[in-house]
């Protein structure tokens, strides 16, 4: 079981904390950051997170929580990302790079590093020189509260050294998760990215009151999007409907749970950018991701309709209705 590896889980929000108690399960050597020293200090005196996901018990005879994240990653086999993307560049400012050297580093984030406009692979490749046999990525389809229930969800644990891939899924395989090993580091984390643009698309569909029947044509177009996307970035054979592409986007783009999903409803129903934020006190991801995938299109001139009818809305602050009825003149 590699119960003795030790791992290290980046970030203090719902996913990173969702992470930590799937962890649990299976290793004895847990070594948590979370940014505040207030957050670690309760966590120790109470076994909670007192602002995400506060049902979960925190096991301290396995987890070790720390503000400091050179002590949390200097020892640990294997590194694992759950910060928003867009703060990304920031946590890891102060770090050495030869922190990772001989580490498996994976990216549990669905997003772009906005200044680099580069998926996370790509920038701990460039800016880390971790090679990327030692690259990974964490995708669902699986929402954090959903974990925190106990809910059976599955997740697909891709790295292009399968190996690497397998030890993760193995730690992270339980009574109520299901791990999948791919080798598609590219796929699948552009399609993470997107699913997030398509989500807010969803709600934004929702608050302009839009039904079940248009919604369903909406992601039937969308998958359809992402594999036009997926096959100019990264040419290789895939299943655009495995679980790690359309299941990961039908639950981003349905659940209550989804942040995104909830983020687009509100700017459907005529809220601001700033105003939804500010109601939300989360990242939606997609947020970020549309600007960068709108940036990065430029070289790939993939036909993303849905994507760049989101872009309009958030960044030109195009008129919804305008887009929506313009967009629903071309799906089919």
């Amino acid at each position: 079981m590699q119960s003795g590896k030790k791992v290290a889980v980046i970030g203090g929000g719902s996913w990173a904390t969702a992470i930590v108690k799937i962890l649990s399960n299976n290793s004895d050597n847990i070594f948590w950051w979370l940014r505040s020293e207030d957050t670690v200090n309760y966590i120790l005196a109470n076994r909670h997170n007192p602002v995400y996901l506060s049902d979960v018990e925190i096991v301290l005879d396995k987890v070790t929580p720390s503000a400091s994240l050179q002590e949390v990653i200097k020892d640990a086999h294997i590194v694992i990302l759950a910060v928003p993307s867009a703060f990304l560049k920031n946590v890891l400012n102060d770090i050495d790079e030869n922190i990772f050297k001989d580490k498996i580093v994976f990216s549990a984030i669905k997003g772009i590093v906005p200044e680099e406009l580069l998926i996370v692979g790509e920038f701990l490749h460039r800016n880390f020189h971790i090679p990327i046999n030692n690259i990974g990525v964490i995708t669902g389809p699986c929402h954090a509260e959903e974990v925190a229930l106990e809910k059976l969800s599955y997740l697909t644990i891709a790295c292009q050294n399968t190996n690497h891939a397998a030890l993760l899924a193995g730690l992270m395989n339980c009574r109520y998760i299901r791990t999948t090993v791919s080798d598609d580091i590219y796929g699948t984390e552009y399609s993470a990215v997107i699913k997030n643009i398509i989500a807010i698309a969803s709600g934004i569909c929702n608050g302009q009151g839009y039904g079940d029947n248009f919604q369903a044509v909406l992601i039937a177009n969308s998958i359809q999007e992402i594999k036009r996307f997926l096959d100019a970035v990264s040419p290789i054979t895939r299943d655009i409907n495995d679980s790690a592409y359309l299941g990961d986007l039908l639950v981003t783009a349905y659940s209550q749970f989804s942040r995104n999903r909830t983020f687009g409803a509100m700017i459907g129903k005529g809220y601001s950018v700033k105003s939804a934020q500010l109601e939300m006190n989360m990242i939606a991801e997609g947020y970020y991701a549309v600007k960068c995938i709108s940036e990065l299109n430029k070289k790939y001139d993939v036909e993303l309709p849905v994507c760049q009818m989101v872009y309009r809305i958030l960044y030109e602050h195009s008129s919804v209705k305008v887009e929506m009825k313009l967009l629903s003149e071309r799906l089919k």
